[in-house]
């Protein structure tokens, strides 16, 4: 498949956003009475991540997405698939950024539950999720303080919904509920001159496996209580359209105290995931993103406790 190839391929993967419609026309006409007519550097505002946030494909950066940079306002939209040995993922979303100070982000997931579907008789299960964004530019500039030792830190809220099906008298019999909010705290430092950027952040969460398998649970004396996650980026600019890094997701491991009172011993226990990652800008407005994740064990009970390793594919197209 040709690179011009890819964006329409991943477009056909996306799911359409109904549910959140009226946040993207709201957006778009946001963007048509003032857009980014300059634009960043290349790469320095990331990609999409799967929850529709600026930064990398698994974590939040502290960087504003989009073109948009100070007195303007940008828009972006993207795709995002990812297939593992038992599961895939459809993602598809939008931003808008304002002064590169604020953005705003949606996003749905779809989640292919594969063999875990069968085996608990909803062959064909998908899980769904509905995530809203905001992000705000607190101190630092990414770019302007590229030769100090001052980081870009933003703070931001995501709004999770995970919509009802078969797996909803599982869930509540875990304890687990269908909505929750992540609070995070980014610092984003780039060191221009070396190529390197580095970004840590912080996340207050309940969400089991990003929130696809619910939020917290109570089964068994499960910790219902929020916890602190840390998520770390690291990438090098090879040259200043194309970029490789690594990225390491912390998540929370609710459901293991859970599943064991069920009876299932550490079949519902969690994992971090990670990936390594390539990151393509062939111009201002199109960004392309592939990479091997490692998703730990998804449910290890259905899946013979294999890691769920594979590829996950992103574009991005932003103005």
């Amino acid at each position: 498949m040709t690179p011009h190839a890819l964006p329409f391929a991943l477009l056909r993967h996306a799911r359409p956003l109904l549910p959140l419609a009226a946040a993207i026309t709201l957006l778009t006409g946001v963007v048509t009475s003032a857009h980014a007519d300059t634009g960043k550097l290349l790469l320095t505002g990331g990609v999409s991540t799967i929850e529709g946030a600026a930064g990398g494909g698994l974590s939040p950066w502290a960087v504003i997405g989009t073109q948009a940079t100070a007195d303007e306002t940008g828009f972006s939209a993207f795709a995002s698939h990812a297939k593992t040995q038992d599961y895939g993922l459809n993602v598809a979303g939008a931003a808008v950024a304002f002064n590169n100070r604020v953005e705003l982000s949606v996003a749905r997931q779809d989640f292919n539950t594969g063999i875990t579907g069968t085996l608990l008789g909803l062959p064909g299960l998908h899980l769904r999720q509905n995530i809203l964004g905001a992000k705000v530019r607190v101190a630092g500039d990414a770019v302007l303080d590229s030769d100090s030792l001052m980081p870009q830190i933003a703070v931001g809220v995501q709004l999770k919904q995970l919509e009802s099906s078969g797996l909803d008298d599982t869930l509540d019999a875990l304890g687990a509920k269908r909505n929750g909010t992540d609070v995070y705290v980014s610092a984003t430092k780039l060191f221009l001159a070396q190529g390197i950027l580095v970004n840590g952040t912080l996340r207050a969460t309940k969400a089991n496996q990003n929130g696809l398998l619910g939020f917290g649970a109570t089964l068994g004396g499960a910790d219902n209580g929020y916890e602190i996650q840390p998520e770390i980026s690291v990438a090098y600019l090879i040259r200043n359209n194309l970029a490789v890094g690594v990225e390491y997701r912390g998540m929370p491991n609710k459901l293991q105290t859970a599943g064991n009172a069920a009876g299932l011993g550490d079949g519902l226990r969690g994992g971090a995931w990670k990936d390594i990652f390539i990151a393509w800008a062939p111009s201002k407005n199109v960004s392309l993103t592939a990479a091997y994740v490692d998703l730990g064990r998804l449910v290890p009970a259905t899946t013979n406790n294999k890691r769920q390793n594979g590829v996950y594919v992103s574009a991005q197209f932003a103005f």
